[in-house]
């Protein structure tokens, strides 16, 4: 009589050994030599097993471009400067360890310097800039502002128009416009080149800045700004708010 050979019982071990890596062999779900098996689990195949490692470590098959995007302009970006790509200028200047991308085309120029702070003048000369009358620094920045709001809206539809107030080297006076159009403006930046205003030329270039949220102090809106005027996010001067009503009704229909 035929013997018939005693039941092995393979453990578990003993299954996993029996499976090959790229999925030959045992449960059919990994796939066979040729492909087969169940399509939804190819993470198991050599070629999907080096695309999950990117997707992990890189962002993906194209992660390489992924990554650096999504890190581009922040702490983890190694080669741009994040402040220069947040504020438009870095207290290191030249001497920055990182590079700063000045943009061909932007929504945002900055004009350099442009606004005389007389709390910068004041404090350049020695004196104390708590000794000015509030009230007047006002009035003043609003004619300035007006003016300034006038010459740049002939450009066309403006959407911001920040001041610093900040008293830093790099920040000191830069005003940013921020239009609605790229073609505003880069023919606002043709515009004003070679003009100059209070008798000094006006320095203009695209910013890379977009989003003021991201660059202005929040501190500094909340009156709680510990650095001052040294601080390193904007301290954006605002106009008073009959103005800025005015010069909403007096351009609003124009760039209509």
């Amino acid at each position: 009589p035929t013997r018939t050979p005693p039941e092995v019982k393979v453990g578990k071990e003993d299954h996993k050994r029996s499976m090959s890596y790229y999925g030959r062999g045992g449960d059919d779900r990994y796939g066979g030599g040729g492909g087969g098996g169940n399509n939804n689990s190819n993470y198991w195949s050599s070629r999907d097993a080096g695309r999950n490692w990117r997707d992990r470590e890189l962002g993906g098959a194209r992660g390489g471009a992924t990554h650096l995007a999504r890190i581009h302009g922040t702490e983890e970006d190694k080669v741009n400067c994040p402040f220069f790509f947040k504020i438009g200028a870095c207290r290191h200047g030249d001497r920055c360890s990182r590079q700063h991308h000045k943009p061909p085309f932007s929504q945002t120029m900055i004009i350099l310097h442009m606004y005389q702070n007389p709390a910068s003048q004041i404090a350049a000369a020695g004196g104390d800039p708590s000794q000015l009358d509030p009230k007047k620094v006002q009035e003043e920045f609003d004619d300035f502002y007006e003016e300034v709001f006038d010459e740049l809206a002939k450009f066309g539809e403006i959407e911001e128009l920040n001041v610093c107030e900040n008293l830093g080297d790099h920040m000191v006076g830069n005003v940013y416009v921020k239009y609605a159009d790229e073609e505003n403006t880069d023919d606002a930046l043709k515009g004003l080149f070679g003009r100059f205003y209070a008798g000094r030329p006006l320095v203009c270039e695209f910013s890379p800045v977009t989003d003021f949220r991201e660059a202005r102090c929040r501190q500094y809106d909340e009156a709680v700004c510990t650095r001052g005027g040294y601080c390193n996010f904007m301290h954006i001067r605002t106009p008073s708010r009959s103005l800025k009503r005015d010069l909403d009704r007096r351009w609003a229909k124009k760039w209509r």
